[in-house]
């Protein structure tokens, strides 16, 4: 049923396509104006396999928050990589708008989670700071 004033309509996106992202992950493609046509949020699925990590990067304009389903991951964040947490199963983790990241896996098992984000287009707000890769380990 659509909405009678803006014709918008619920939508069912099975999770069962997937795509490559520019900060060095696969997704499991979600809601996004690509799949739905949304105009302000965007939300998938990303498993992080044990030892992987991210290409540093950074959401210009845009908010992110991630729920850990299962697993843990390490990110490192900040203007210059120089804060650090750990967000294991069941945490929630925010990431402000223009903020630098690097998500990546320390543990022995998959980190699976969902990202939301309020960029309908999830990677047009992704920009990479290869200057920033090589200040942590991870």
């Amino acid at each position: 049923m659509s909405d009678p004033k803006t014709g918008a309509e619920c939508r069912l996106v099975r999770a069962d396509g997937t795509y490559d992202g520019k900060q060095g992950f696969r997704y499991v493609a979600g809601i996004s104006a690509e799949s739905v046509g949304s105009t302000a949020i965007c939300m998938h699925l990303l498993t992080i396999p044990p030892g992987g990590r991210a290409r540093a990067h950074l959401h210009e304009s845009h908010e992110t928050a991630i729920y850990v389903i299962s697993g843990v991951s390490g990110t490192w964040y900040g203007e210059r990589l120089e804060q650090h947490a750990v967000v294991a199963a069941g945490d929630l983790f925010y990431i402000p708008a223009g903020v630098p990241h690097l998500p990546y896996n320390p543990g022995p098992e998959p980190c699976v989670a969902v990202i939301a984000r309020t960029d309908p287009n999830e990677q047009e707000s992704v920009v990479l700071r290869p200057d920033l890769e090589g200040l942590v380990r991870a």
